[in-house]
Parts: structure tokens; C-alpha cells; sequence
């Protein structure tokens, strides 16, 4: 592993801090390098399971603040988890009968999560040492928001707003002018097709055109020799009946070959694009016979889009249309936040995940939303609320688990699993985890987090390696 040599130096340190912990006596105020601390939260919960190594129940050989001789109601917990010793009555992970290698000491995850346990608390050994690793804090603060519902978004196109062309008629693609990713316009020509059947019609309609023109001319005739009293009235009748049907099977033709617009009389026809957008699909090559079902080419303009909002079944009361919805995108190195408004709320309740679909149409003028992208949506109701936020800088993932690193002391640091809300900028929203006016390690937050994933967490000391 290749360090900074910033990052290198405040490894060092850290390193000597904890030999030095190790190596001093039991009277000594030193304590390790990281502290299990019990979890904030009172009662008996499976954070109970990081605790401090100094806190030994000599009775029963297991640390006292998970020793279920000694705390009762926490046999329920390790019940429910499956981690029970019905012989000895304690729980089997740590079992100083059946296990006496833990040391009647268990995992720093009891819940049986990757990620660390909330409350577990780093020591460095002196001010210097904080300074040196470069640890910075910013304050949590209160920001005044509108009371909010927050839910899982979809970004997906507008389907009035996508078109899949298929052939109009059957035949041989001879011309093809796009490709994928291509920038059409409304008429733009896609394809030139040659199809017999639209041969045959073009045929078909010079027909009728000549037909038609005798038929208006055998009426004219008739007509005359009638008011002449040369032949009965049945007769004008007649040819007035051969003249509407001929323009009617004219008029059916030419709105056929209308709908393919056909160019010449060689019997090919263009495809062209319904509206401007961009072709996203084409299927087909030149020289392939294709069929009217085929789909050939697929065209959508994404200069709106929508999104689709899974909102939970407890905040469906709270949901309406009109609502403005504030939606945060992670697609980018940088947070986006887009708006719109609530468009449609669906009537029913999906079955499998217990949430109702809501949608919002979002401008996309600069192309940067893209379909399929997911991100969190905010819907703002009526009521106003205050809201808890941190720099950017604070929010770490360890192993999948979002966690900030509040300041005890100087050189005491507590790891917070929180709850994320969303992003302003270089803001975040916590909704839980972290109360306004505390210390969070902004700076430096990183090297914190290296040395809670240490594999020797269990010793309540990491070593650590400098390579």
C-alpha cells in the first residue's frame, strides 16, 4: 500500500499511540487506540456488543455489558439473532464454555453487519497526535427546510416523447441515414424503403384516376341527355353512383401511400422521424427485408424526462398532486438537484414492495438526467421542520454502513452509523445519528475510518503497518 507522506506521518503516529497504550501499566490512564463503546441508545439493543475491553465480568468470564447473567434482558436479543447456548445460557458466538478461544469476548458486530458498531470510539494519545493526522471538525447545524417526504427515484423517459418506427410496408431497406446517437428533426428522413405492395399502389392509383375522370365525364353525359329527355332519371342516378365510388377508392389509395410517403413511382417509400430528438435503437441494415411488425429504428427526445418515485405506504397520506418534488442524482462526480412537480399519484398499492408509484416531469435541457439513473426524491409538504446538516466532507462509508466521527474531546473521536437525507451542494441532510451544535471530524475523517475496519478490532488495538 502506498501512502501520502502527510498520510504516512499521522499513520506513524497513530502507531506509536498505540504501542504505547499496549504497553502501559494497569493503573496507567492510557487507554487504547479504539474504544467499543456502548451504543447511545439505552435498553438492550445488538449494539450492546461493543463495549469496553476494561468493563470484564470476572464472575461468569465475559464482558459485562453483554453478560446475560448479569443483564437479563439482553437474552431476548441474542434469542432473536439465533445466537443462543441453550446448555450454558449464553449466547453461542462467545461462549467461554463451548468457545473458550473468544475470550468470552464477542465480534464488534453483533448484528452481524459489515460495518462498525455505532458508538465505537477512537483515542489518540495527545493533541499532537490530532494535529499531525490533520483532523478537522466543522459543527453539525440546523437548517430550516419544509417538512418533507423522502423516497427511492427513477429517472425514465416520457413515453409521449418516444417513438419506435417500424416499416409502413413490407420490403427491402435500400437507403439508411442515421445511426445510433444520431440528432434527427421532425421529417428528418431514417430509411428509404422499396416495397412491391406500395409499387402495386402507386399502379393502383393511376388506375383510379383514369377511371375517375371517365366516370365525372359519363356523368356530365348523362346529365345532359336526361334534361333533354333522351334517358330516364335511373340512369343519371347511376353514373352519379359510379362517380362517388370511383373518388372513394381514390381517396383510399392516395391516403395509403400518404401514410407511407412514397417518393416517385418506383415504389419506395421514406421513414422520417416523427419528432427532433435522438435515435437511441436501429435494427435494421441495408439490404434486409423487413415486415411492417418490425421495429427499425426507436427515437426519443429527452429534453423532459420523468421520474418515478417509490413512496412508502406510511407517507401516501401525505402525497398529493401539485407538490413540489426536489430530486438528487448521483449519476455525476457532483450531486445534481433538479425540481419539478408531482403529476400523478398511482391509485393502488404495489403488492411486493408496499410502496405507491408517484410521477414528476423534469426538465432536461442540457441532456445531463439520463434514463434509468436513480437517485432520492424529497417531496415537500405544507408543515416546516428543522432539519440536522454536516459538510460533505464528514459522510464516510465503511463497508457499506454511512457513518461521521463526532469529537468527544480532543483526542477522543465516537463513530455515528446515521442516516443519510439529501444533498445541497456541500451539505448533506442527516436524519438521524447526529444532533445539531456537535463536533464532526471533517478533515481527516478518512484516516478515522481506516482504523475502525482494522482486523484487530476485537483486541480493542490496531497495529498499524506503515508500507
Amino acid at each position: 500500500m502506498r501512502w501520502t507522506h502527510g498520510f504516512a506521518v499521522a499513520m506513524t503516529v497513530l502507531a506509536v499511540a498505540c504501542r504505547e497504550t499496549a504497553d502501559a501499566p494497569q493503573g496507567d490512564v492510557a487507554k487504547p487506540e479504539l474504544t467499543k463503546g456502548v451504543a447511545n441508545s439505552p435498553g438492550p439493543t445488538a449494539n450492546a456488543a461493543a463495549v469496553s475491553t476494561d468493563a470484564f465480568c470476572g464472575e461468569h468470564g465475559v464482558l459485562e455489558a453483554v453478560c446475560t447473567k448479569c443483564n437479563p434482558k439482553l437474552v431476548a436479543v441474542f434469542k432473536a439473532k439465533g445466537d443462543w447456548c441453550a446448555e450454558h445460557e449464553f449466547p453461542e458466538s462467545f461462549c467461554p464454555i463451548c468457545h473458550p478461544e473468544q475470550g468470552g469476548r464477542p465480534a464488534v458486530a453483533v448484528t452481524g453487519e459489515e460495518g462498525p458498531a455505532d458508538g465505537l470510539k477512537i483515542r489518540l494519545r495527545t493533541r499532537e497526535t490530532a494535529r499531525q493526522a490533520g483532523i478537522e471538525t466543522a459543527p453539525a447545524t440546523r437548517s430550516s427546510d419544509g417538512a418533507s417526504v423522502v423516497a427511492v427515484a427513477q429517472i425514465a423517459y416520457d413515453a409521449t416523447r418516444v417513438a419506435r418506427i417500424n416499416a409502413r410496408a413490407a420490403g427491402v431497406v435500400r437507403e439508411i441515414h442515421v445511426d445510433l446517437g444520431s440528432r434527427v428533426q421532425r421529417g428528418s428522413p431514417l430509411a428509404v424503403i422499396e416495397s412491391a405492395a406500395v409499387g402495386a399502389d402507386q399502379a393502383k392509383l393511376l388506375a383510379l384516376q383514369a377511371h375517375l375522370a371517365v366516370a365525372e365525364s359519363n356523368f356530365e353525359r348523362t346529365k345532359d341527355l336526361e334534361e333533354r329527355g333522351i334517358i330516364p332519371r335511373k340512369d343519371v342516378l347511376d353514373s352519379q353512383h359510379e362517380l362517388a365510388a370511383a373518388r372513394a377508392d381514390l381517396e383510399a389509395t392516395q391516403k395509403s401511400l400518404h401514410l407511407v410517403d412514397t417518393k416517385g413511382t418506383d415504389g419506395s417509400y421514406v421513414l422520417q422521424a416523427p419528432f427532433a430528438g435522438a435515435v437511441t435503437q436501429r435494427t435494421t441494415n441495408i439490404g434486409m427485408l423487413v415486415d411492417p411488425d418490425d421495429m427499425l429504428f426507436e427515437v426519443v427526445d429527452a429534453s423532459w424526462l420523468w421520474v418515478e418515485i417509490q413512496v412508502r405506504e406510511a407517507d401516501v397520506a401525505a402525497v398529493r398532486v401539485g407538490q413540489t418534488v426536489l430530486v438528487t442524482l448521483e449519476g455525476t462526480s457532483e450531486a445534481r438537484e433538479t425540481s419539478g412537480q408531482i403529476e400523478y399519484v398511482a391509485p393502488a398499492l404495489d403488492p411486493r414492495t408496499r410502496t405507491v408509484l408517484a410521477r414528476a416531469r423534469l426538465a432536461n435541457p442540457d441532456g445531463a438526467l439520463r434514463a434509468n439513473m436513480y437517485g432520492r426524491a424529497r417531496i415537500l409538504t405544507d408543515a416546516a421542520t428543522m432539519s440536522v446538516v454536516v459538510p460533505r466532507d464528514a459522510l464516510q462509508q465503511a463497508r457499506g454502513i454511512p457513518v461521521v466521527f463526532v469529537k468527544l474531546s480532543d483526542t477522543l473521536f465516537e463513530t455515528r452509523r446515521v442516516r443519510v437525507g439529501l444533498r445541497h451542494g456541500d451539505l448533506v441532510t442527516i436524519a438521524s445519528g447526529v444532533r445539531a451544535d456537535e463536533l464532526v471530524v471533517t478533515q481527516g475523517s478518512f484516516l478515522l475510518k481506516t482504523e475502525i475496519l482494522k482486523e484487530s478490532i476485537g483486541a480493542g488495538c490496531c497495529e498499524i503497518e506503515e508500507k
